[in-house]
C-alpha cells in the first residue's frame, strides 16, 4: 500500500526535515508543493528525494497568502499521483496512529481492510509558555512539552482518505474535512501533534507578517489571524496546559474550542 502526504510549504525550513523523517518512519511518502520559499525548504526537501520525498513542485505565490488556491492544487495532486491513500499534511504537524505499537501505514492498512475510506485526527496543540517561551530551534519537539486538546467541532481533521475514482474536495472546509460520495469515516480517531508556533517571534512571522487575501477573509477564513497584532499575543501559563509524557498518554478530554492565540485576539477586540 502506498500512502502519500501532500504537503504545502512556504519558508518552513525549521519544520520540513522533521516532518518528512517522521512520515517516512511511518511508511508515508511526501509530495511537496512549495509556495516559492525563499529559505532552505526546497534544498532540505531535495535531500530526501527517493528517500521519503517522491516529488517536489513549485506553486506560484501571489501578493497574498491564498489557501484556497493551494487546497485546489492539493485536490489536483491527489487525482494525479498514483497512491492508495492520501493525507492532507502541514509542515508543523506530526501525524500519529491510534496506538504507538503501529505505524501510520499499518494503522491505515487496518482501516482499509475493514472497509473504511477516511480517517479523522484528534488535534493536540503544542505552544510555548510564559515560563518557557522560546523553542525556535531544531530540538523543539524535545523541549516544547505543553499542550491542549483542540476540537471546535467533530470531525475537525477528517483529512486522510482512500483514493477515489473522482476528485475529492477539501477547499470547501479550509482543508479540515475531505468530502466525496460514499465517505465512510473510521470510528476511532487517529492523533496529531500540532506545533502551532515555537516562540513569540515565530508567531509574529507566521501570522502577523503574512498578508491575507481580502476575498478569502470575506469568506470567513483566517478570522483572528488576519486581525492579530504582536501586542495581543499572550502566552499561557504551564498550569493552564497539560504536560506531554508520551503519544499514548495524550489526553483528549475537555478540549478547547478556540486556540489560546485566538482568544487573545478576541479579548483585545473586546477591550479585555
Amino acid at each position: 500500500m502506498r500512502i502519500v502526504a501532500i504537503l504545502a510549504a512556504f519558508n518552513e525550513e525549521r519544520f520540513i526535515a522533521g516532518c518528512i523523517e517522521h512520515l517516512f518512519r511511518h511508511g508515508v511518502e511526501v509530495y511537496l508543493i512549495d509556495n516559492c520559499s525563499t529559505d532552505r525548504t526546497v534544498a532540505i526537501a531535495k535531500s530526501y528525494l527517493n528517500n521519503g520525498v517522491m516529488g517536489i513542485e513549485s506553486f506560484p505565490r501571489t501578493e497574498y497568502f491564498n489557501l484556497p488556491l493551494l487546497l485546489k492544487r492539493k485536490e489536483e495532486v491527489a487525482a494525479m499521483v498514483e497512491a492508495d491513500w492520501f493525507i492532507h499534511q502541514d509542515p508543523d504537524e506530526i501525524r500519529l496512529p491510534p496506538r504507538s505499537d503501529l505505524t501510520l501505514a499499518q494503522a491505515i492498512a487496518e482501516v482499509d481492510a475493514q472497509g473504511f475510506n477516511a480517517v479523522n485526527f484528534l488535534e493536540f496543540t503544542f505552544v510555548p509558555t510564559r515560563e518557557s517561551p522560546d523553542h525556535d530551534h531544531p530540538n523543539f519537539q524535545e523541549t516544547m512539552r505543553w499542550y491542549y486538546p483542540f476540537l471546535p467541532s467533530f470531525p475537525h481533521r477528517l483529512n486522510a482518505w482512500k483514493r477515489q475514482p473522482n476528485r475529492v474536495e477539501m477547499e470547501h472546509s479550509a482543508g479540515h474535512r475531505v468530502r466525496f460520495p460514499g465517505l465512510r469515516m473510521y470510528p476511532e480517531s487517529f492523533r496529531m501533534r500540532h506545533y502551532q508556533f515555537l516562540s513569540l517571534a515565530q508567531a509574529i512571522r507566521k501570522y502577523v507578517e503574512r498578508r491575507y487575501d481580502p476575498a478569502v477573509i470575506a469568506r470567513g477564513w483566517h478570522s483572528w489571524r488576519s486581525r492579530l497584532k504582536p501586542e495581543m499575543i499572550k502566552l499561557p501559563k504551564q498550569s493552564e496546559l497539560r504536560r506531554y509524557v508520551s503519544d499514548d498518554e495524550l489526553d483528549p478530554s475537555n478540549p478547547r474550542k478556540e486556540h489560546y492565540i485566538a482568544k487573545a485576539e478576541l479579548a483585545a477586540g473586546l477591550g479585555g
